[in-house]
């Protein structure tokens, strides 16, 4: 049997550990990916779908950092790095219709209906309201994932291309906690990853009580919960552990 020390490590407890709660994480680097979740104009910037439908985006640019920050550390360790992307064909065939809950529940679709001048506009393939910001533009060797509703898993390839990766640890970031992030994780969870969100890395939709409730959600049920700095602090043990 496993001693009570060892059994206060989740996931391998060969390999370096991030500093997350309710306990720490055992990441393989080499079975460890990033997915940045709709990091896109129409979520984090004034002017895009989330700002006009009245959700504050005031505290998006430090988060922006944060995760340009995060993904430069992935880099170095040479994770994977998957940016979703999230939105629909301009004519919304891929927003599901009338049919689709999709349709009454997603604010964008909402508020072009709200606003016909929008229509075709707000989260729109090939537009600056889909586009992913300008300071976290995917490099070569990153894979740029589109999806039409707020899961990362559904209806796309981001299994397949974790699985056939060798991945089992994901660690998420992105917009926003509370509905494409908190989605994502407890579909990782379901697909048996470890999902572990950077919570500084992330903006919610709502005041923060509505962050502190997927916090509590994501480490007491789905994942993991850490912090940039638990990130770095990670990303340095291993790179000690790689050269000693």
């Amino acid at each position: 049997m496993k001693d009570s020390q060892t059994l206060m490590i989740a996931g391998d407890q060969t390999a370096p550990t991030i500093n997350s709660q309710p306990e720490p994480l055992g990441m393989n680097p080499k079975e460890t990916a990033i997915v940045v979740v709709d990091m896109q104009n129409g979520y984090s910037t004034k002017g895009g779908y989330v700002d006009l439908r009245g959700f504050d985006v005031s505290g998006t640019r430090a988060v922006i950092q944060n995760i340009s920050d995060t993904v430069d550390l992935a880099h170095q360790l040479g994770m994977p790095v998957v940016f979703l992307q999230n939105g629909w064909d301009p004519e919304l065939k891929e927003a599901g219709g009338e049919g689709s809950p999709n349709w009454y529940k997603s604010n964008a679709l909402k508020l072009m209906r709200e606003k016909p001048e929008l229509k075709g506009q707000l989260l729109a393939k090939g537009g600056w309201d889909y586009a992913l910001v300008d300071e976290l533009t995917p490099g070569p060797d990153d894979i740029l994932l589109p999806k039409t509703r707020y899961s990362g898993f559904w209806n796309t390839q981001l299994n397949s291309i974790l699985r056939a990766r060798g991945i089992k640890n994901i660690v998420f970031c992105g917009i926003a906690t509370n509905v494409c992030v908190e989605t994502s994780i407890r579909d990782a969870f379901h697909n048996e990853f470890f999902a572990v969100l950077l919570e500084d890395a992330c903006h919610q939709l709502g005041d923060d009580m509505i962050r502190a409730a997927s916090i509590y959600n994501i480490k007491t049920f789905f994942g993991w919960v850490a912090t940039c700095a638990d990130f770095a602090e990670y990303a340095s043990l291993t790179q000690k552990e790689t050269t000693a």
